[in-house]
């Protein structure tokens, strides 16, 4: 996902934290139904690494949600409700969810990295602009980049689960 251009109007910026707050209300959508698609017995078998991982994925991407709508609101524009977002992810997976534990980092992994691309996309075509925002740069800024870093860390967090499991 390539910005490849400034964000030059508050209109752009807001639109492209919206994207934010989607992505993120997908990944903890996701996450939640991960965990709630699991059978007892699959539950059983999960090991606590897996569990804790898809939990802090989605209490980081609510949190991560929750910095992004409050730029949003600065900005004057709205959010996407979590439940709408909710209901499409259940219509997309209610049927294809991974069918091991294999497929369910993986997904993680892919939410992981798209997330951060995207943060790192948009820090950069924030940073490339002149323009003056209705909301403080700096503060912008330091919020998608500690996002970023947020994000970086689960990355590094599946691969090593993956790496461990290999």
């Amino acid at each position: 996902m390539s910005l490849g251009q400034r964000v030059s109007t508050d209109h752009q910026l807001a639109r492209l934290l919206q994207i934010g707050v989607v992505l993120e209300e997908v990944v903890e959508a996701r996450a939640y139904r991960h965990l709630d698609s699991l059978s007892p017995a699959e539950r059983e078998e999960l090991d606590d690494e897996i569990a804790e991982l898809l939990e802090d994925a989605a209490e980081e991407s609510e949190d991560h949600r929750e910095r992004l709508e409050r730029l949003v609101t600065e900005l004057d524009a709205e959010t996407v409700a979590y439940e709408e977002i909710e209901k499409l992810v259940e219509a997309q997976y209610a049927q294809t969810s991974p069918d091991d534990f294999d497929g369910v980092l993986y997904d993680a992994l892919c939410n992981e990295e798209t997330a951060y691309k995207f943060y790192d996309d948009l820090i950069e075509a924030v940073e490339a602009s002149d323009a003056d925002y209705a909301i403080d740069r700096g503060r912008l800024l330091d919020t998608l980049r500690t996002i970023r870093a947020e994000e970086e860390e689960g990355v590094e967090e599946v691969t090593a689960i993956m790496e461990r499991r290999a």
